[in-house]
């Protein structure tokens, strides 16, 4: 385990010869395999306790010591999928300095895991407004803009149902007109959104896309989701910003102030009106909001 977590001693060697970002993005990576190093500590003491009442289980028959066994095994699982991300983040981190390309390499690993070509976590409040996102790249991104101009589309079906939500093929523009449809044009076939689940609430979801069509649900995307809400985004070490690339759309939330003082409307109709232009215009709603406070965009109520 303390192996893990001092890992980067060539990786700081190689850092030195790199400018700009070298340090933060050292850091990074530190704090990244000190998380995992600290998930594997976690996942021996969640089996060593699961074996306990696997003894007691068989020595007593007593179901609940096969409950707990079970319940242990879990959360070793959690921690145990917390920990690969971790650390395919950190030496992605590393490759991708060298090749000054650090962008979105958490959700990266997200991805990777869940064995899809794109993912997204997005945190969502009570009236399923985005309140934040992160993506593994430009077209898990522009599925969630999508989603969030429309208001429509898996994650919020995912987080409103408390479910699994599987669509694929010609039925995704069934279910959601104009979403499906944004998907089929992006190139892709499949989309698998799963609820984010914290003390018993539910704050968000983990998507993945697939270009592939027919992509079937597996036991992993739920055991990522797991991991991220219990360990990413709540407890002793998690990280709820995920390294920077969590996106919490200032750009738009300042763009509908000043619409709003503009064109004198209510917070919620300024909204509406930067989501429609973007919809529109075929645009990312940040672009639109850039337009809005820099001054070259106006919009009339």
């Amino acid at each position: 385990m303390r192996a893990a977590a001092e890992a980067p001693t060539p990786y700081a060697e190689n850092m030195t010869a790199q400018s700009g970002s070298s340090d933060r993005a050292e850091g990074q990576v530190g704090a990244a395999l000190r998380r995992a190093g600290l998930a594997i500590e976690r996942v021996a003491r969640e089996v060593a306790c699961a074996e306990r009442h696997e003894r007691l289980a068989a020595e007593t028959g007593r179901d609940f010591h096969v409950t707990m066994a079970a319940t242990h095994r879990r959360v070793a699982e959690r921690h145990q999928i917390s920990a690969e991300l971790q650390k395919k983040y950190a030496y992605g981190l590393i490759d991708g300095v060298a090749e000054s390309n650090v962008q979105h390499l958490f959700m990266s690993a997200v991805a990777e895991t869940c064995g899809t070509s794109s993912a997204a976590l997005t945190l969502m409040g009570a009236d399923l407004t985005q309140l934040a996102l992160a993506a593994s790249d430009k077209l898990s991104r522009s599925a969630q803009d999508l989603e969030y101009v429309l208001n429509m589309g898996p994650a919020c079906d995912a987080v409103r149902s408390r479910r699994q939500v599987c669509v694929s093929g010609p039925t995704m523009e069934e279910r959601w007109p104009g979403y499906g449809a944004g998907l089929s044009q992006l190139g892709l076939a499949s989309v698998i959104a799963l609820p984010l689940k914290l003390q018993g609430d539910c704050v968000g979801a983990l998507t993945v896309f697939d270009s592939r069509p027919g992509l079937a649900p597996s036991g992993i995307f739920g055991k990522v989701a797991d991991a991220l809400a219990e360990s990413m985004l709540l407890g002793p070490d998690a990280d709820p910003d995920l390294y920077g690339e969590t996106d919490h759309r200032a750009v738009v939330h300042q763009a509908v102030g000043v619409l709003s003082e503009q064109i004198h409307c209510s917070l919620t109709d300024a909204l509406a009106l930067i989501k429609a232009r973007a919809f529109a215009r075929g645009e990312a709603p940040e672009s639109v909001a850039c337009q809005i406070v820099s001054g070259s965009l106006k919009l009339h109520y």
